[in-house]
């Protein structure tokens, strides 16, 4: 009898060892409801969201995941797909043909009404562009707004957009730090919503677009940028657009680290512009200009082999009331007619000016009616003067 009162005592206190020990574990479950299982995320728009980290969704995610899961759920729908269709027209023995082609890039989308920006090189000169959302897989037509080919951006809007379109917040670029945190989101070749991260690896680069313009300022990183990401966005960890995604660097045209985006600091001033008045309004000297080069410093016997040669000029505009003179005689350059013998321009604001791309880099964050030095040759003297800038825009060259 003692026996097996003995043997029930020690199963109870079995059965309680256990319960005890089971209670034990259970209790390091993650319970959802507890505080410790959200992560605050802030936004610069003053958006505070508390994310869950349900362990049915996420498993076992780190914060810094979530995070990033977050980020491209938020973000995500405020990227859009370019399709973008161009005509250009080709010489065959002596007819002409056109030739169309198509092909794809992405952008982000700015406000309720449906703007996007995106770079020029993925919308300029388009005949017709069309933008895919993330919400549904309509597919609506847009409209080119204004472009910008000095700092490679665009703004389209999407013709009767939905009414659940969700911008993308800007963030700021200017206090950019290398090491920081960055995503990228864009359609690399075509694959829809993409997206990578990495660092900013350098800030403050020179860029030189296909087209000779140097965008000042640009944003250096490794995350992953391929054909097909061109306009998209590059963020930070707030899930603020910091910089528009424009080009790479790559022998094989694929990404191997060096991407470059446009910072948003660059982008806000010329995105309201184009929304305004369809193109930036940028300070220029009313003239045309024949680029100086040494074949034609030595057949005209200039003194200097660069600079840019003022063929004609605004009778009595800005650039004429300073002093400056255009060509006076007429001559066939290559397949062109030109006008000789007017100054040549070398210099502005202290910056040499050899060519045409120099004219246009150094002048590219004026305005209108802003003063400018401007250093020229005439009969092989040099002369300064001061000339007041027109607007670029409504400038024509006749």
């Amino acid at each position: 009898m003692k026996s097996i009162i003995k043997l029930i005592g020690i199963s109870i206190v079995a059965l309680l060892t256990l319960i005890i020990v089971a209670q034990i574990f259970n209790d390091k479950k993650p319970v959802t409801q507890n505080k410790e299982n959200y992560v605050r995320i802030s936004r610069d728009d003053d958006i505070t969201i508390d994310v869950e980290i349900r362990s049915k969704n996420y498993g076992a995610l780190d914060a810094d995941e979530v995070k990033t899961i977050d980020i491209y759920q938020k973000l995500g729908p405020s990227v859009v797909n370019i399709t973008y269709y161009k005509t250009e027209y080709i010489n065959y023995f002596f007819e002409v043909y056109p030739e169309r082609s198509e092909g794809q890039g992405s952008g982000a989308i700015i406000d309720k009404e449906g703007h996007v920006v995106t770079n020029y090189h993925v919308v300029g000169n388009a005949d017709r562009v069309t933008v895919a959302l993330s919400q549904n897989e309509d597919v609506y037509e847009a409209d080119i707004i204004g472009v910008d080919p000095e700092n490679d951006l665009a703004v389209i809007k999407i013709k009767n957009p939905p009414q659940n379109l969700i911008p993308i917040p800007l963030g700021v670029s200017k206090n950019l730090l290398v090491g920081q945190k960055v995503f990228a989101i864009g359609n690399p070749f075509g694959l829809d919503r993409t997206l990578t991260s990495g660092i900013i690896s350098a800030v403050g680069r020179p860029i030189k677009t296909k087209d000779g313009n140097v965008i000042e300022g640009a944003i250096q990183t490794d995350a992953s940028i391929n054909p097909g990401n061109s306009g998209g966005p590059l963020i930070d960890s707030k899930g603020s657009m910091i910089g528009i995604n424009t080009m790479i660097i790559s022998p094989t045209g694929g990404s191997i680290g060096l991407g470059f985006a446009i910072p948003i600091d660059t982008a806000k001033d010329i995105i309201s512009d184009l929304m305004k008045y369809g193109y930036v309004k940028r300070g220029w000297i009313d003239a045309t200009f024949l680029p100086v080069n040494s074949k034609i410093s030595r057949t005209l016997g200039y003194s200097v082999d660069y600079g840019l040669m003022i063929m004609m000029i605004a009778r009595n505009g800005e650039a004429y009331n300073a002093g400056l003179r255009g060509g006076n005689e007429r001559a066939i350059y290559g397949n062109q007619i030109v006008y000789i013998g007017g100054d040549i321009i070398v210099g502005i604001e202290g910056t040499k000016i050899t060519n045409y791309s120099d004219f246009t880099n150094v002048l590219k964050n004026k305005k209108p009616e802003d003063v400018v030095g401007v250093d020229y040759i005439r009969n092989n003297r040099k002369y300064s003067t001061k000339v007041k800038l027109i607007d670029k825009g409504k400038f024509v060259q006749n």
